[in-house]
């Protein structure tokens, strides 16, 4: 992170927010400078696949803002998924200590 604001800094909600009342706001998503994330969300769809629409959405429009800052919008995208990639297949916000099993933590 680069900036450098109070963490009660948040984002304006876009045009459509405020032009369509059906409009909802699916998710917040917060980083600290060392990476910790927090994240509040509703999951609004039926089907979970709307989500994964959403991600690929999501990293178009974070390659278009870095595009408009003059970096290659498809190197970006291409970082993106490697990026994506790795993460899925070795997530770093895992406890390796735990175990997942909720009735051997209770004993």
């Amino acid at each position: 992170m680069t900036d450098d604001t109070p963490a009660t800094t948040h984002l304006d909600p876009p045009p459509m927010a405020h032009e369509d009342p059906s409009a909802v706001e699916l998710i917040r998503f917060w980083v600290t400078p060392d990476m910790a994330t927090q994240v509040s969300l509703r999951t609004a769809f039926d089907d979970p696949n709307a989500w994964g629409i959403l991600l690929v959405d999501l990293a178009n429009h974070v390659a278009d803002a870095y595009g408009r800052e003059g970096d290659d919008r498809e190197a970006v995208l291409s970082r993106i998924k490697d990026a994506f990639d790795e993460e899925w297949n070795n997530p770093t916000d895992i406890d390796p200590d735990e175990d997942g099993d909720d009735e051997a933590d209770a004993e």
